[in-house]
């Protein structure tokens, strides 16, 4: 199938066949491949068929990377990979300002899944992949999952498999590709290639890969730290079979959302500078990490890996490391009997484009444990103290394992209380799931957690209990 390239303000076309198919694979909670009952068993043998190794070290032990001395700036000495600079916000529009650390990663990476037909249902073929920042280490990737820099070879590793599937005269029907952005408290316009591409021929499935139904990973999601953040945002990014006119009762049209998001786009008088790492205002270097005065937000790190199951089998490298665990979710809501959810539109220093739509919450409850009552952010306290019964999802993930470490939030899809004031915020509004997954077709509308809140969304719709 031919990826569609419609504008954005064709918000209610449809996927067609992709979008049926997946959706009867999404139904389907076992698999022809892998059986669900034996997944957790595959998953432990993974990570017994490797040996891996994490440890914090100093900065002086990295190889390969240093602190340049005219910025600063934490570098690679080959000129690739990223580098961990200073950057200074300031958002015009609401007096904000604040200086931090960034990583710069220029390069577009590709997020794929590939799928296959087997007994007439697609299966995606899933990686059980090791990343540092993991809290478990082992978690479902994509079949690919690299940055060029792994697809270049530039760390003179093994090839990336499956990629010729992707990319190339011998790639197989694109069934969604779109750039995303990832995130942009942390990363400096850093963009992700989202594709689902259904193979054609033949394709093996090595040792350390397995096929899984939509509807295994939509049961797999409701786990904690199963599925990674990679494979959640592409999973966000599959066409949505939704029937013609389901969104009609959606409580703001298309291009009423359009215009809104538009505006909101327009008041915030957003500017991103980098700046050198060295100096940077409120931040100091020692030893061993890279941190605020005060002891919040995130500390920059360095780690030696050991991994056999990696392109490179062993290396050193720098993350970043929250202060603490997050708290990510949307609130919901029947409006003339459709599920919405409300959605923020968010400033983060790192978007290419200002603002992107995010959940309701997306903060780190710590970094405002000692704040006034009128300076915590909207909304968080509704979430933090949601009666359970409330909660229709909530599981624990974890962020990009690549350059985060034990970066994991609370992730939560909660039934709004009743008596929420109808005026949510300037910068809030009420969306349709459906609303979301034609946005998500298209770059920088949709923030990385919002499509993680989405793929959950969809999980949602897959019945029975694990």
């Amino acid at each position: 199938m031919v990826t569609e390239t419609r504008t954005p303000h064709a918000l209610t076309a449809r996927h067609g066949t992709a979008a049926r198919r997946i959706a009867e694979s999404a139904g389907a909670t076992d698999g022809a491949a892998l059986p669900t009952d034996q997944f957790p068993a595959w998953l432990a043998g993974r990570r017994r068929a490797h040996r891996f190794h994490v440890e914090r070290i100093p900065f002086a032990r990295l190889q390969g990377w240093s602190f340049q001395e005219s910025t600063g700036n934490l570098v690679h000495d080959s000129g690739r990979f990223f580098s961990v600079e200073g950057l200074h916000v300031t958002v015009r529009s609401t007096g904000q300002e604040w200086h931090q650390p960034i990583i710069r990663q220029a390069e577009v990476g590709i997020l794929g899944i590939l799928v296959k037909e087997f007994d007439g249902v697609l299966h995606c073929l899933m990686q059980a992949k090791m990343e540092p920042g993991n809290p478990n280490l082992l978690q479902l990737s994509p079949t690919v999952q690299a940055t060029r820099s792994n697809y270049t070879q530039a760390h003179r590793g093994a090839a990336v498999k499956y990629l010729g599937h992707f990319v190339g005269p011998g790639r197989g029907r694109v069934l969604a590709d779109s750039l995303q952005s990832e995130h942009g408290s942390w990363f400096f316009r850093k963009r992700n290639r989202n594709m689902i591409v259904e193979a054609v021929g033949d394709v093996p499935a090595d040792d350390d890969f397995c096929w899984l139904t939509f509807g295994q990973l939509a049961r797999l999601l409701r786990h904690d730290n199963v599925v990674n953040m990679d494979a959640r945002t592409v999973l966000a990014c599959a066409p949505v079979d939704t029937p013609d006119g389901a969104d009609d009762r959606a409580l703001h049209s298309d291009l009423d959302l359009l215009s809104w998001f538009t505006d909101v786009r327009a008041r915030h008088d957003v500017h991103a500078t980098r700046v050198p790492l060295a100096g940077l205002p409120g931040w100091i270097r020692t030893d061993r990490a890279v941190e605020h005065e005060q002891g919040r937000f995130f500390d920059v790190v360095a780690l030696a890996v050991q991994a056999g199951n990696r392109e490179v089998t062993g290396w050193t490298q720098p993350l970043f490391a929250p202060r603490g665990p997050g708290v990510v979710a949307f609130l919901s809501r029947r409006i003339e009997g459709r599920t919405h959810v409300l959605a923020h539109a968010r400033v983060e220093g790192g978007f290419l484009d200002t603002v992107e739509l995010g959940p309701t919450v997306q903060y780190t409850p710590g970094n405002y444990a000692d704040a006034a009552p009128a300076d915590r952010p909207r909304h968080l306290d509704t979430v933090l103290t949601a009666d359970p019964a409330r909660i229709r999802y909530e599981a624990l993930h974890s962020e990009e394992g690549g350059r985060f470490l034990n970066a994991v939030s609370r992730y939560l899809i909660i039934e709004a209380p009743d008596d929420m004031p109808s005026d949510p915020g300037d910068d809030y509004r009420w969306v349709t799931p459906g609303q979301l997954s034609s946005l998500v077709r298209h770059g920088h509308y949709l923030n990385v957690q919002g499509r993680t809140l989405l793929a959950c969304l969809h999980a949602l719709d897959v019945g029975g209990d694990d």
